[in-house]
Order: structure tokens, then C-alpha cells, then sequence
């Protein structure tokens, strides 16, 4: 809330503050999203590159395939809900991926598996405080996050950088020590259906110098038709 300011000009700034929030939770993904996607991963043991193909549909349902290499084609990842399976085509098998394994890497990336399922909208398990904002047309959004006490969110408070235009520059991730464990940093803004959307997002933890993972998009669409059969055991075996 605005120091000084009446209840009216106090909503119009929250309701504001929650329309940047919301865009950042949908950048690249909107209500529903086909795309190609390029992971390239660096870590002090190995470098790769994978190439992928995605299905998403709100935040509850999502479908991955590998595409490249060829070694790993036709792997696949599933989330329903809280969910998460995976498909190696190899042996033919869906594993359910357990709690205890939550916390692991997804597909030697600084994504984990938990990153998938937990899908915690800063426009809705968070109260917020305006720290910066643009001034006389220059700078962006600085907004301050703290989960709600019953989020489904393991970090301390995530602070986001947000351009008037609502599109997302970074997002840093503080443990509850208020330690910055990771940064999620957006790049490479283009028009897609209409709305400004970064194709190309890095995540750089930093206890790990030099590390990082980074998504890039060839092809997106965005708000396309998908019906729910798209997200099944049977969509998740599809070669």
C-alpha cells in the first residue's frame, strides 16, 4: 500500500502490482503452451545440450519429450497436479516419481523435480511490498514476495524485477535465512500471439559458480487448444 495514499489509489496500485506479478507467473506458458525448447546445461562435472518438446495447460498439467540427443529421445516427463512420472522408452517403463526423490535433479539440470510440480503463483501465495519502481520513464518494478503462511513454497521470500511493460528481467530466490540461493534471470523479448514474451530464461544457483541451466525457445505458441487426453499415461508413452 502507498504511504499516504487513499483506499481507491491503494487498490488501483495493488491491482497493478498482482497484474505484473501474474504476467511474470505466465511468462512463455499463458493459459496453455506448445513449444520447442533447447537445454543447455553447464556444471563444473559436465556440459550438455538437450532439445524438447512441451505441452502445458494452467499450472497443473504439463507434458515434456526429448527430442535430441538421440540417446534420450522419446523420454518423457508427465505432471498432473502434484504428479510427476516419467517414461524411459528404453525399457519400456513409467516410473511415479516419489516424494524422496522431489528434491533431485530433472534430467541433470538445476531444475529439480520439485520445480515442476510446485508450481507456487507469486500473484497468489504471496503478499507483496513495492521496493523500486520506474521513475520518469526509466527502471523497472521491484517487488518484494513472502509467501503466505500455508503456500506451498520453500523459500524464504523471492524478489522480482519486473519491466512496466510487464515483462519479467529476474527473479532472485532467498532461503529462510534470507541467503540468495538462486537467480532466474528472462532474455530475448519477442511478440508472440500479441503479448511481449522472453524466449530464452538462465537459472544460476549460487552455490555453484560458473553453473547454470538455460531454456531456450525455437518455436512457441501460446493459449492453444489442448484437451485434457493430452496429459495421460498414454500421451506419456507416445512416441
Amino acid at each position: 500500500m502507498l504511504w499516504g495514499a487513499s483506499p481507491a489509489q491503494a487498490s488501483s496500485d495493488d491491482a497493478l502490482i498482482e497484474e505484473l506479478l501474474r504476467a511474470t507467473d505466465d511468462a512463455a506458458r499463458g493459459d496453455s503452451s506448445v513449444a520447442v525448447v533447447s537445454m543447455e546445461v553447464k556444471t563444473s562435472r559436465y556440459e550438455r545440450t538437450m532439445k524438447m518438446k512441451s505441452w502445458s495447460k494452467g499450472t497443473e498439467r504439463s507434458l515434456i519429450r526429448i527430442l535430441e540427443p538421440a540417446k534420450d529421445a522419446g523420454i518423457a516427463t508427465l505432471k498432473v497436479d502434484d504428479n510427476l512420472w516419467n517414461y524411459l522408452p528404453k525399457v519400456d517403463r513409467t516410473m511415479k516419481v516419489p516424494s524422496g526423490m522431489m528434491g533431485g535433479s530433472w534430467m541433470g539440470s538445476h531444475f529439480t523435480n520439485d520445480d515442476l510440480v510446485r508450481e507456487a503463483r507469486l500473484s497468489e501465495d504471496f503478499t507483496f511490498e513495492v521496493t523500486s519502481r520506474p521513475e520518469g520513464g526509466a527502471g523497472n518494478y521491484v517487488i518484494t514476495c513472502v509467501p503466505k503462511p500455508d503456500a506451498p513454497v520453500v523459500w524464504g521470500k523471492v524478489v522480482v524485477e519486473v519491466r512496466a511493460d510487464k515483462v519479467p528481467v529476474k527473479i532472485d530466490y532467498y532461503d529462510e535465512r534470507d541467503e540468495l540461493v538462486r537467480t532466474m534471470t528472462y532474455d530475448d523479448v519477442r511478440e508472440v500471439n500479441g503479448v511481449l514474451t522472453p524466449l530464452s530464461f538462465t537459472l544460476t544457483p549460487h552455490d555453484k559458480p560458473g553453473e547454470y541451466t538455460k531454456m531456450s525457445m525455437a518455436e512457441l505458441d501460446l493459449d492453444v487448444e489442448l484437451a485434457d487426453s493430452m496429459f495421460s499415461m498414454q500421451s506419456l508413452k507416445k512416441q
